[in-house]
């Protein structure tokens, strides 16, 4: 199966309002799927709930959707070098926001466990923090555990190196960070990437994610360095 798209504004055309949108990338810039946010930024819809590991530090990155006021929900982990209070995502947007901070690895944890169909999970991390406010609590041992969720995701935009037209994925850099976890634990995969190749073209021991788990790739509008 091609699963090829023309260009970003088709691969996002049947996202609805409500959906929980899962965007990769790391740190404060690294490989978000800046075409793919673009695109959905466009749309006229609302109500999204964003997964992300930051809102990043441009005019392209995923604060594009805040701004454009199609978030009321977010979940994300801001980094040391991408640090942004609440107030400064509230203050992005023109519409009310809810806002969750989530530790890093605890984010990843998260959506890796809803990849794997496994249930809610005990971690201690947090628990003497904000962050444990409201979630359940048990002791193991003589140390405090708090619950987390898994984090479920109804479309997640990736970005990537390279893909075949069967859907296999391989990445570079720390665009691998989050990239298959994000894709995992989500219903429609759509991958952005620098490069189409013909199912064959990618060796085995290269493909980080199997085409199983994708369901669209979009060539990128301009190919970006490796960080």
């Amino acid at each position: 199966m091609d699963k090829v798209v023309p260009n970003a504004t088709a691969a996002v055309e049947d996202i609805p309002d409500g959906a929980v949108i899962g965007v990769s990338g790391f740190g404060a810039s690294h490989n978000f799927p800046i075409d793919l946010i673009a695109a959905c930024a466009a749309r006229d819809i609302s109500d999204l709930t964003l997964v992300c590991n930051s809102l990043g530090v441009t005019e392209a990155h995923p604060a594009q959707l805040v701004r454009a006021g199609r978030v009321s929900r977010l979940q994300a982990a801001f980094s040391a070098r991408a640090a942004v209070p609440n107030s400064s995502a509230q203050d992005q947007s023109p519409v009310p926001i809810d806002v969750e901070l989530i530790p890093q690895g605890i984010l990843v944890e998260r959506l890796r466990s809803a990849g794997a169909g496994l249930g809610p999970f005990f971690s201690p991390v947090g628990v003497d923090t904000d962050i444990a406010s409201g979630k359940e609590r048990r002791v193991f041992g003589d140390r405090e555990y708090v619950l987390e969720h898994p984090l479920h995701v109804d479309f997640a935009f990736v970005y990537a190196s390279a893909a075949d037209r069967s859907g296999n994925v391989a990445f570079r850099g720390t665009s691998e960070n989050l990239g298959p976890s994000m894709a995992k634990a989500a219903r429609t995969v759509i991958v952005q990437v620098d490069e189409i190749l013909e199912v064959g073209e990618l060796a085995n021991d290269e493909i980080d994610l199997p085409g199983v788990f994708v369901d669209r790739i979009v060539l990128a509008s301009e190919t970006r360095s490796p960080n």
